[in-house]
């Protein structure tokens, strides 16, 4: 049986309400570009997570789990952008979602740095 991996998880099921999010954008508002700008980087963190589950070393497992933190950040700024212009609620779970990734994806990293840099005896 594979084991659970909850970042992965979590991150696989907001690219799932990203993408319903861009297609109500464009069905319902016509909005074209900030809706392009959130379904890029909402479904890129994922990815991202993906690609550092099969990472070479720990500085490769960092580096692409960076990546997805900055995907994250941006996604974020996007999701604020539309409830800021009143596109969406600001009530809404994606902002929510975005920032317990922002903070798994940080934990992650530093935790594992830390684990780079104490010495072995």
């Amino acid at each position: 049986m594979a084991k659970e991996n909850v970042i992965a998880e979590k991150t696989f099921t907001f690219a799932l309400k990203i993408i319903s999010l861009y297609k109500g954008l464009v069905a319902e508002h016509k909005e074209y570009v900030i809706s392009k700008q959130v379904l890029r980087s909402g479904t890129s963190i994922g990815a991202n997570v993906n690609e550092a589950i099969e990472a070479q070393s720990k500085a490769d497992f960092v580096h692409k789990l960076s990546i997805a933190l900055k995907e994250a950040r941006e996604t974020e700024y996007w999701i604020k952008l539309l409830i800021g212009s009143n596109y969406i609620e600001p009530n809404t779970d994606l902002l929510h979602d975005i920032i317990q990734i922002i903070r798994i994806l940080t934990a992650i990293i530093k935790t594992t740095k830390d684990g780079m840099n104490t010495p072995t005896r």
